[in-house]
């Protein structure tokens, strides 16, 4: 049995801390009892919380840290990853990855959702302590290569079953496939429960939609991939139209995570929420700036009641993989309190994930990890230099 005690404990079964409180844990993590600190105990500084769940990344990228140009736009950004994918070897890509995901383990990560578009990461996430769940993304314009590519993304999710993973298809984004190929990797994708979407990322992608113009369209015109249809209405509706288009019928069931939606209205989370049984939002805000300097709609997404979750996406469109990070840029930009962030970032992609029975919050009986947030300010709140260790 082990005992941590600290100034601050969030359990998460509401947004505000314990003082001076204490959890014992199981020799295997199992929580086993919380409560107030006896007189006289060692307390640790800072904030115990639960293991975090990184809701989005790309971890099979973290041999493209610091090879990226910065504020490029998306249309520059697709531009610099088709041309430095694939750059690097074998080797150096898993050494990288495996670093990678170390490191988010010792800042206390015990979950991920991760995106994958090869079997590269299999072997590394099936002996990692980590839980991943691996959606594997599906990419292709031309409408006839529609049932070759769900035959190559079915083989690979065999494949990432045989590593006793938990693997899906699950459609990219808007853009980067025909109608057809999106309704049937969403249909496909669903039977396993959930989906994570590249959905709203940027204006460019917005008006492209919209108008039939702008830096995606024409970087897609200059090289000669097919366009996506112009609706004249925001690609979150496409989205949505699209899985309706399959025969699915709302409320949609299944949990669909929508990741980045820089672009959301309340309208369009209004028909999210209207479409979808259980929508979640997936923020990256560092990964955002660094692409195209702007950060999601905060307000318009908490007034939604769409549980957000947050992720760090990929060391190609971010310096760092770090989920204090990310919480720390929210709560300056926003004044977000830090019981509310951590419920995103621990909490909510539990509940996406179906896994919160287990992870997410600390109580008896679960096994969440804990994770220690130093260097606090007053209230408690984050500061530039807060930063998280796992604790067991």
């Amino acid at each position: 049995m082990k005992r941590f005690a600290a100034k601050y404990l969030y359990t998460l079964q509401s947004r505000e801390p314990l003082r001076n409180a204490f959890v014992e844990v199981d020799d295997d993590g199992t929580i086993l009892r919380i409560g107030p600190s006896e007189e006289g105990e060692t307390l640790l500084d800072g904030a115990i919380v639960p293991g975090f769940v990184n809701a989005h990344c790309h971890v099979e990228l973290s041999y493209m840290k610091g090879l990226f140009r910065k504020g490029t736009g998306m249309a520059g950004f697709i531009d610099q990853i088709n041309a430095l994918r694939d750059t690097s070897s074998l080797e150096t890509k898993l050494a990288c990855l495996k670093s990678a995901m170390d490191q988010l383990w010792e800042q206390g990560v015990s979950a991920m959702a991760d995106i994958s578009n090869c079997d590269d990461s299999f072997a590394i996430k099936a002996e990692h302590p980590m839980y991943t769940r691996t959606f594997l993304e599906v990419f292709g314009a031309q409408p006839d290569e529609c049932a070759a590519v769900m035959e190559g993304v079915k083989a690979l999710q065999k494949k990432a079953e045989a590593f006793g993973l938990d693997a899906a298809p699950t459609p990219h984004s808007c853009y980067t496939m025909s109608p057809e190929l999106l309704t049937a990797s969403a249909v496909e994708g669903l039977k396993s429960g959930s989906l994570s979407y590249h959905s709203e990322e940027s204006e460019e992608e917005e008006e492209m939609m919209r108008c039939g113009s702008g830096p995606m369209w024409d970087n897609r015109v200059a090289n000669g991939i097919p366009t996506p249809p112009v609706t004249g209405e925001s690609s979150l509706n496409y989205f949505l139209d699209r899985l309706l288009a399959g025969g699915l019928s709302a409320p949609i069931p299944g949990h669909v995570l929508l990741v980045h939606e820089c672009c959301l209205t309340a309208e369009g989370a209004a028909l999210a929420r209207q479409v979808l049984a259980h929508p979640f939002l997936a923020v990256c805000p560092l990964s955002n700036l660094f692409i195209h300097n702007t950060l999601p709609p905060i307000p318009v997404m908490r007034a939604s009641g769409i549980p957000i979750c947050v992720g760090t996406d990929s060391l190609s469109s971010n310096d760092q993989l770090n989920m204090v990070a990310e919480l720390y840029c929210l709560q300056q930009a926003f004044d977000i309190p830090l019981g509310e962030l951590l419920e995103w970032a621990c909490l909510n992609g539990a509940r996406f994930l179906g896994k919160e029975a287990v992870l997410g919050s600390i109580a008896p009986g679960k096994k969440p990890g804990l994770a220690l947030i130093s260097s606090l300010g007053s209230i408690p709140s984050l500061t530039s230099n807060s930063y998280s260790q796992r604790l067991c």
